[in-house]
């Protein structure tokens, strides 16, 4: 017989590893508890996070004698701002923006214009004082914050007063870069428009006028010789139109004569071949030009010197005067004609009176 303990010993029964694994039936709900608790704890730190981080630090009072005080639980007050009890206020010329102070724009563009203002207004007393007029050189800063309280009474700011302390600052900074300054006995400063720029404001009438004083020698020597040419070019134009007028004239002079001749030779001798010489002047000249002796006398020059025409004084109804007369027989040469032509077709009917076929009427009348 066997002894019981050689016998065999079965295994126990039990699960494989593999079924280990995974959870039983009755742990499965204690595991879908243990899931949940986990993702609520997650979710609610992560919350928290969120939260904490999007609330801000309190800013550190402006006073605190460290600059990073409690840096774990405040942020430094910003540039250009002051700061109590955590809350921002930004200075005067600033706004709020964020958590930061930025500069206002408005106040800044008032500031400019001021400036534009005062500087020309500097300017231009500089300007009127260099044309010897009423004007001022140099201002005081009393003399600049009068000018800007002026502007402000006028209602061109529309800034109150705090802000317009803040706006004359400003304004007082940007001349100093823009003016010239020196400092007085008292300790405070005065300003000056620059030079060039006070020399480009003056008026075109005082700049000509002081050029001109600069200048006046030259400018008298240009004068005079302009002056001179133009007279020595008017003269030179006076005498060729005289000398044309003359011309004219004299060619319609040789005509009345020629005229006269034929016609006291066609009658037999029984006319006056001679013509007075100032009732020729008077039927041929304008009214204009009888009140110039030179023309007429330039005319009297051209007939003394024609051989072909005799000049004597001859005693006509009591009185003494100079007569001409044609001495050559036959009419003008071509050329005259051709001449006459061309005066009569340019001065008019006036000058055709003695034409060939009124030559006859004309004549007697000038003899009567």
């Amino acid at each position: 017989m066997s002894s019981p303990a050689g016998k065999k010993r079965r295994k126990p029964k039990g699960s494989s590893p593999s079924a280990r694994l995974f959870p039983s039936r009755e742990e499965i709900p204690r595991l879908f508890a243990v899931v949940a608790i986990a993702s609520s704890v997650a979710v609610a730190c992560n919350y928290a996070v969120v939260v904490l981080n999007r609330q801000p630090k309190p800013f550190c009072d402006t006073d605190e004698l460290s600059p990073f005080p409690l840096s774990d639980l405040c942020e430094p007050c910003p540039d250009n701002g002051q700061c109590s009890s955590g809350e921002l206020e930004c200075l005067h010329g600033y706004k709020k923006q964020g958590r930061r102070c930025i500069e206002d724009g408005e106040i800044n563009q008032t500031a400019k214009k001021l400036s534009d203002r005062l500087e020309h207004h500097v300017c231009d007393a500089y300007a009127r004082a260099l044309c010897d007029k009423d004007g001022k050189i140099w201002f005081q800063e009393e003399d600049i914050a009068k000018i800007l309280y002026e502007y402000k009474s006028r209602g061109s700011t529309g800034l109150r007063d705090d802000t317009f302390i803040f706006v004359k600052q400003k304004v007082l900074g940007t001349i100093q870069s823009s003016l010239e300054k020196r400092a007085i006995i008292d300790g405070s400063k005065e300003y000056k428009c620059p030079d060039m720029l006070a020399e480009r404001l003056k008026p075109f009438k005082c700049r000509v006028r002081q050029w001109v004083y600069r200048h006046a020698f030259h400018v008298t020597t240009v004068s005079a010789l302009f002056l001179g040419l133009i007279r020595f070019l008017w003269s030179m134009h006076w005498k060729r139109k005289l000398s044309n007028r003359a011309e004219q004239l004299y060619e319609q002079v040789c005509e009345i004569l020629v005229d006269n001749a034929t016609e006291a030779r066609s009658m037999n001798n029984k006319g006056d071949p001679w013509v007075v010489a100032s009732w020729v002047r008077d039927h041929l000249l304008l009214p204009n030009e009888r009140k110039d002796a030179v023309l007429w006398k330039k005319v009297e020059e051209l007939v003394l010197e024609d051989s072909r025409i005799d000049q004597y004084p001859k005693l006509v109804k009591g009185e003494s005067k100079i007569v001409w007369e044609w001495q050559v027989d036959g009419s003008l040469s071509s050329k005259m004609k051709a001449n006459k032509a061309a005066s009569q077709k340019k001065l008019g009917s006036r000058f055709n009176i003695f034409s060939s076929h009124q030559s006859e009427s004309k004549v007697q009348a000038l003899n009567s």
